[in-house]
């Protein structure tokens, strides 16, 4: 009987000593040496980890990074220029100059210009009343304002106004890393240019139907008359759909368009109070000084 045990002992020690020699060999031989930059230039970002850059986190935005040759194809929104700079600096590589962009609401369907209709009651999700109804006031394209956009954001760069239920972005806090754009089940938040001063104008609204139905729902929605694009001179403004849209990279900011527009779709913000002629439209209240 001992000696039984004996040999039982011996043969499971022979075998895990066998089994560990193998392992070792195949770890030695599919081990995977990492770049140490990486940890380098990890260090170098936020580690927000917000995938704003396209990428699952922080750590695979380095891994990428050590990966290029060519740096003007990955950007991390929420890092400054200067960190992408001694990113860049690490890497041999060199940093493009990326002009700040900011998210924009695309909706001005506040509970005044898109009065309530119907009640929703039932979770509060924007992504399930989206499948549910066109909403409360109508508009199939409106804000929900039920805040999918703002549990997203990690950087506090965004909340639900309580007098009109719409979302407001906090120009300070907003880095652009675009996770609000994809909470949004309705596609009214945008990545934009801040712009020069941080003025920026575009069309508010994202409403496809006709100018009736459109206006119907929302005092303020574009009804699609191209006035405003008839009226740039930088063919920055484009027609599709019932809906206007301005070009970002194309505007000049010369302010043509807001006055044209019937319906005030279109926002200024931050520019200087212009003064008005008696014989021009009123100016979106949004217009504020800088």
């Amino acid at each position: 009987m001992n000696e039984t045990l004996i040999y039982a002992v011996i043969s499971l020690s022979a075998i895990g000593v066998i089994s560990a020699i193998i392992l070792y060999f195949v770890a030695q031989k599919f081990k995977v040496i990492e770049d140490p930059r990486i940890d380098i230039v990890a260090d170098l970002l936020p580690g927000a980890n917000c995938g704003g850059c396209g990428l699952a986190g922080c750590r695979a935005f380095a891994e990428a990074l050590v990966k290029t040759s060519d740096m003007s194809e990955l950007n991390c929104p929420v890092s400054e220029s200067e960190a992408m700079k001694q990113i860049a600096a690490v890497l041999g590589l060199e940093a493009p100059e990326k002009d700040p962009m900011i998210a924009v609401v695309r909706c001005q369907g506040s509970r005044e210009n898109a009065p309530q209709k119907v009640v929703y009651d039932s979770a509060i999700s924007c992504a399930f009343a989206h499948a549910l109804s066109a909403g409360e006031s109508g508009c199939p394209n409106s804000c929900l304002g039920l805040g999918d956009c703002v549990v997203s954001c990690k950087f506090d760069a965004i909340y639900i106004d309580e007098v009109t239920g719409l979302p407001v972005v906090s120009d300070e806090n907003c880095v652009a890393c675009g996770a609000c754009v994809t909470a949004c089940p309705r596609s009214i938040i945008e990545l934009r240019l801040k712009g020069k001063k941080d003025r920026r104008i575009f069309v508010s609204c994202v409403n496809t139907e006709k100018g009736g139905p459109a206006r119907k729902n929302c005092t303020v929605a574009c009804i699609g008359c191209g006035k405003c694009v008839k009226e740039c001179p930088y063919e920055a403004i484009t027609l599709q759909n019932n809906l206007a849209y301005i070009d970002f990279e194309k505007c000049k900011l010369c302010r043509k368009c807001a006055p044209v527009c019937p319906t005030n779709a279109i926002l200024e913000i931050n520019f200087p109070l212009r003064k008005v002629k008696p014989d021009e439209p009123g100016i979106v209240a949004e217009t504020k000084e800088a």
